[in-house]
């Protein structure tokens, strides 16, 4: 019903930034929430940040606050993660999960993800 497709990542070095994408098509929706997780090889994936379409504060992890941005542009129907000031533990799959009501029942609709690397 929705799909989502990640890009921006890649190879970076400490210290430098990126901007990662998510791009949303298929079913329009009014209320949602968008997520961006992130998993590194052999650990378990963790919440990054979150932003909601009716406004409100984007939500951070401890971990990026102060160095990554969320946000969407509801014209192009996408979703970014400005990320400065990379770190090598910042190196991750990222995911961008949307998050919504439809007919009464929540759906969460996943991203293939993007690989990013920060060389120390």
């Amino acid at each position: 019903q929705v799909q989502l497709a990640e890009s921006g990542g890649g190879l970076v070095q400490a210290g430098g930034s990126l901007r990662l994408s998510c791009a949303a098509s298929g079913r329009t929706l009014e209320t949602y929430t968008v997520h961006w997780f992130r998993q590194a090889p052999g650990q378990e994936r963790e919440f990054v940040a979150n932003i909601r379409s009716n406004g409100g504060r984007p939500i951070y992890a401890d971990s990026v606050k102060g160095r990554f941005t969320i946000s969407t542009d509801k014209i192009r129907s996408a979703a970014y993660l400005q990320m400065d000031n990379l770190k090598p533990e910042d190196t991750a799959t990222y995911y961008c999960v949307l998050a919504t009501g439809i007919d009464g029942v929540l759906h969460d609709f996943w991203g293939q993800g993007t690989e990013v690397t920060v060389s120390s």
